[in-house]
C-alpha cells in the first residue's frame, strides 16, 4: 500500500453506542510534546495542528483526548478545537474526567463525584462544545465507582454528554457502571506485551462494547515512550513483511477482536500514516504463533525501526 493511498478505515468500523467509528483513530496525548504532561519538548503548534488535519484527512473520525492532556505550552483540547472546528459531523470526540492536575501541571487529588460537572464543562470549554461525544471515568484506585459513575449519568440525561465509558477498570467496575447506565466503552492498557487485561477484552466483547487499549505502541514505557529495545520476535514480523515494529503492534491489537478499536497517538506526520496503514496490515497464522511468546520489556532503551515506540 502506498503512503497516498493509506486510510483509517481499512480495518473497519465498530460502533461508539450509536456512533460509527473507524477502528483506528488518534490519541491526543503526545500531540502536546515529545514526551508526557509536562516532560520533554513542546511539540511545534503547527506540526501538531497538521498532524490533526491529515489525520482527519485519511479518515480518523475518533479522537482521544482529556483536558489534563497538556504541557507547558500546548493544550491536547485547545490544538484539536484550533485544527478541526467547526468539527465533521462524524467525527466522534472521547474524553476522560477524574484525574485533575492544576494550572502549574502538578497532580492532584482525583475528582469527587461533585467535582466531575466541572471537568466535563473544561472539556466542553476547551472544544468549543455544547455536548461531549463520550466521556470516559478514569478509575483511580477506588473499589466502586458507582458514585461517580452516577454524578456522569445525571450529565448525561442533562444533555452535557451523549455516551458514557469508563478506563482502567476492572470487570466489576463495569458491572456497577452497567447497573447505573449504558457503558459504551472500556479504555485498559492492553497489548502484545501487556495481556493482562484480557479478562476485560472478552467482557467487552460479551457484551458488544468497544474494547479501547492505551500503550498498544509504547508498551512498557507507558507515558514516556520507548525506554527499552523492541522485542525480536516483533522486530522478525515488521521485517518478514517490510514494516515498522509498530504497524506489527497495532495490527496484532486489532485482530484481538472486531470490537478492539485503536488510538495510537503521534505529533509526527510520518508516524501519524504509519500507525494508519496497520489497519491493512494481515498477519498470517505463522506471524501471530511467533508472537504468542512476546512478554515482557526487553533489555535496553532504543527506538524501533526508527520510530519512537510511545509515538
Amino acid at each position: 500500500m502506498s503512503r497516498e493511498t493509506v486510510r483509517a478505515g481499512a480495518a473497519g468500523t465498530w460502533l461508539l453506542g450509536d456512533l460509527t467509528v473507524n477502528r483506528i483513530g488518534l490519541g491526543a496525548m503526545r500531540l502536546t510534546g515529545s514526551a508526557a504532561f509536562h516532560q520533554g519538548t513542546p511539540r511545534d503548534r503547527s506540526q501538531a495542528i497538521g498532524v490533526l488535519r491529515r489525520a482527519v484527512d485519511r479518515g480518523v473520525n475518533h479522537l482521544d483526548t482529556a483536558a489534563f492532556y497538556f504541557s507547558r505550552l500546548r493544550s491536547a483540547n485547545e490544538l484539536i478545537n484550533s485544527a478541526l472546528a467547526p468539527y465533521p459531523d462524524d467525527l466522534v470526540i472521547a474524553t476522560k474526567v477524574g484525574p485533575a492536575r492544576d494550572a502549574s501541571g502538578e497532580w492532584s487529588a482525583p475528582a469527587r463525584p461533585d467535582q466531575l460537572r466541572g471537568q466535563v464543562e473544561e472539556n466542553l470549554r476547551q472544544l468549543g462544545r455544547d455536548h461531549l461525544d463520550v466521556v470516559n471515568l478514569r478509575i483511580m484506585g477506588q473499589a466502586s465507582i458507582s458514585e461517580h459513575f452516577g454524578a456522569l449519568a445525571e450529565l448525561r440525561a442533562a444533555g452535557l454528554v451523549r455516551h458514557l465509558g469508563i478506563s482502567n477498570a476492572r470487570p466489576a467496575h463495569l458491572a456497577q457502571a452497567q447497573a447505573i447506565a449504558p457503558v459504551v466503552c472500556v479504555q485498559n492498557r492492553y497489548g502484545i506485551d501487556a495481556r493482562a487485561g484480557k479478562e476485560m477484552l472478552h467482557a467487552c466483547a460479551a457484551h458488544g462494547i468497544a474494547f479501547v487499549p492505551f500503550f498498544s505502541i509504547a508498551g512498557e514505557g507507558r507515558e514516556e515512550g520507548a525506554v527499552r529495545a523492541e522485542h525480536p520476535q516483533i522486530l522478525t514480523v515488521a521485517r518478514a513483511h517490510g514494516v515498522s515494529p509498530s504497524q506489527v503492534r497495532l495490527a496484532w491489537t486489532l485482530r484481538q477482536g472486531k470490537h478492539v478499536l485503536a488510538i495510537p497517538g503521534t505529533g509526527n506526520p510520518d508516524h501519524l500514516i504509519d500507525n494508519l496503514a496497520a489497519g491493512a496490515l494481515h498477519l498470517t497464522e505463522e506471524d501471530l504463533a511467533a508472537l504468542i511468546g512476546v512478554g515482557g520489556p526487553a533489555p535496553g532503551a532504543a527506538r524501533a525501526g526508527g520510530q519512537l515506540l510511545g509515538e
